[in-house]
């Protein structure tokens, strides 16, 4: 009775995957508005670490690359919000680039292959861990890239602690408001947005974060951000290494995150309830 059981399983599942298909197609077609934006989310760029983290630097150079010569126009999030929020125009075929974390890298690799395209990016900075480890960024390195005109330097919170996690509110606010504050002081800018550490929040989180005076916070959530969104949980394409082709799926993910996103969400559903062999099936680039 069990095996006729699971054999049903799979029957219904492979059914609806059948349907998401084309809704899928239709997600690409009407995913938001012209205003709906790719983010796309780094965290390491370097020849050494072997991690999906890691994206190594002629990779990173060879996506910088195609962004700059195929039409896109990088913004910053003040650019995205702007335009929601107050009717400004934006460019054609818009992207935000977004580093996590704040790593040394981001300053001797990725930096400048971003100058030399002129390509705008945002680094949300671990501020506890500035100048502290030394795989991370100094607030000395944070000053050149803001200085640019190209690097917008915002919150990741102070150390990097899962806000869900935390058994206070008042510890959260800790996170949310000494961030804001120290990257503020020591840089001399106005911290307007977040990404919260390992993409978790909840509402009251969100609402938190709004309390503390940031315009719009960054989750983990796969697909284009979108004014018809909450601000505070803004969705973003994770663009990570690990697996080959590297190029093809940052290509595949860069157009396609509408259709990829669903296909992604259902993939990990399945193997959370145990469905490896059918999550295996759904193919995620």
């Amino acid at each position: 009775m069990s095996s006729l059981r699971n054999v049903w399983k799979r029957c219904l599942i492979l059914a609806a995957l059948v349907l998401l298909l084309p809704l899928c197609g239709l997600a690409w077609l009407f995913h938001g508005t012209d205003a709906s934006v790719p983010v796309l989310n780094y965290h390491q760029i370097n020849d050494i670490a072997q991690n999906s983290l890691t994206i190594r630097t002629d990779q990173f150079e060879e996506q910088m690359k195609y962004l700059s010569e195929n039409g896109y126009h990088t913004i910053t999030p003040t650019e995205m919000l702007d335009a929601w929020e107050n009717g400004t125009e934006l460019p054609d075929k818009p992207v935000i680039i977004t580093f996590d974390d704040g790593y040394v890298d981001n300053y001797q690799n990725a930096f400048p292959i971003l100058e030399k395209y002129r390509l705008k990016a945002t680094i949300f900075l671990i501020s506890d861990y500035m100048g502290m480890y030394p795989n991370y960024l100094t607030w000395d390195q944070a000053k050149q890239m803001q200085q640019s005109g190209l690097i917008q330097l915002e919150s990741h919170t102070l150390n990097h602690a899962d806000l869900t996690k935390l058994g206070s509110t008042e510890e959260i606010r800790h996170e949310l408001y000494g961030s804001k504050q120290a990257i503020e002081f020591q840089l001399g800018n106005t911290v307007q947005y977040i990404a919260y550490p390992c993409g978790a929040y909840t509402q009251e989180i969100a609402d938190l974060t709004q309390a503390a005076g940031y315009r719009a916070a960054f989750t983990v959530n796969y697909g284009w951000a979108d004014p018809n969104e909450q601000h505070f949980i803004l969705d973003r394409v994770p663009i990570f290494g690990g697996i080959s082709p590297i190029f093809l799926r940052f290509k595949l993910r860069l157009a396609y995150a509408p259709v990829i996103a669903p296909l992604s969400r259902l993939r990990e559903q399945l193997s959370s309830d145990g469905y490896t062999s059918l999550a295996d099936l759904i193919p995620v680039p």
